[in-house]
């Protein structure tokens, strides 16, 4: 802790060289690195990042060529066909913006004697160092071992995502566990009325695939339609909570006291979804610029090698 006897920064986002865009002017190299695409480079998150999208990818492919391209009803294939597959795109791209967007990491390594100098701190003002990235540590920031950043309001890191979620990508976060829950609901409702429809007529002619691997296929998607429809619906409402009471899930863990002023549970919402509601608050594309992202793309890598 670095302090000159006092009190600590209230409100860091309206301090001019603390702003929510996490650059500083005493630094050109991290403004460079603010502009490069956000990857975390661990292994076990790179992994669990992967396997979610083959156990949406395998659900798609029961639900189309299973039990939908086979079935005699043409309305019935086309409207849950659309529907699932929209639900996963959706699922898809919010699991892609939470794991390329950078949470709301501090600028690392800014706590140099330059830095604190511009700062100009009023005699018995206090502020935090983070000993572990050697970076000026805003209020209700907490560094993340994996990501070796401290990241603004950080929830938890979560490998499925291989990101923390954090201050600018919780919205993203949110939508996701939203979409796999939903995708995995249908899939289970689909395998009821798929199992009813083979058990009243001819396993033969319910599918393409013989008796044996349409079973074998259809209770593993029910396995993991069950466990993640458990689990996505589980975080979704924890996630909820924590923005309705403006509070992170390792605050709430700590224990710790707010020492700054909550946020109504609206204006918790409208604070992560941004603006008043309406759809883009479903909508994991909005404000996504492909040209941006190809501009930073070629600047430079990944921000981590972890």
């Amino acid at each position: 802790t670095m302090q000159s006897s006092g009190h600590r920064f209230r409100d860091v986002e309206h301090h001019p060289l603390l702003a929510e865009n996490d650059s500083y002017d005493s630094s050109s190299s991290e403004a460079d690195m603010a502009e490069r695409v956000w990857f975390i480079r661990d292994g076990c998150g790179m992994v669990c990042a992967i396997m979610t999208w083959l156990l949406v990818v395998y659900a798609d492919f029961v639900v189309t060529f299973v039990m939908l391209l086979p079935s005699k009803d043409f309305w019935y294939s086309l409207i849950n066909g659309v529907l699932f597959n929209c639900l996963a795109v959706l699922a898809l791209s919010s699991h892609l913006r939470t794991m390329l967007t950078d949470p709301g990491a501090v600028p690392k390594g800014n706590a140099t004697k330059e830095y604190m100098d511009n700062l100009q701190l009023k005699p018995g003002e206090v502020i935090y160092k983070c000993p572990k990235c050697c970076s000026i540590k805003p209020e209700r920031a907490h560094h993340c071992s994996i990501c070796k950043r401290c990241i603004r309001k950080m929830d938890h890191h979560c490998p499925w995502v291989n990101n923390c979620v954090g201050e600018k990508n919780q919205r993203f976060f949110v939508l996701f566990t939203m979409y796999i829950a939903l995708i995995s609901a249908h899939a289970l409702i689909l395998c009821g009325f798929q199992f009813f429809s083979c058990v009243r007529g001819q396993w033969t002619e319910c599918s393409d695939f013989s008796p044996p691997v349409t079973v074998i296929l259809m209770i593993f998607l029910c396995l993991e339609g069950f466990l993640f429809l458990t689990f996505t619906a589980v975080m979704f409402g924890t996630q909820i909570h924590s923005i309705c009471n403006d509070e992170t899930e390792i605050e709430r863990l700590k224990s710790e006291k707010p020492t700054w002023e909550r946020r109504l549970r609206w204006e918790g919402m409208k604070s992560v979804f941004g603006g008043q509601p309406s759809l883009l608050w479903i909508n994991p594309f909005a404000g996504f610029r492909i040209r941006r992202l190809l501009l930073r793309a070629k600047k430079g890598g990944p921000e981590f090698s972890v």
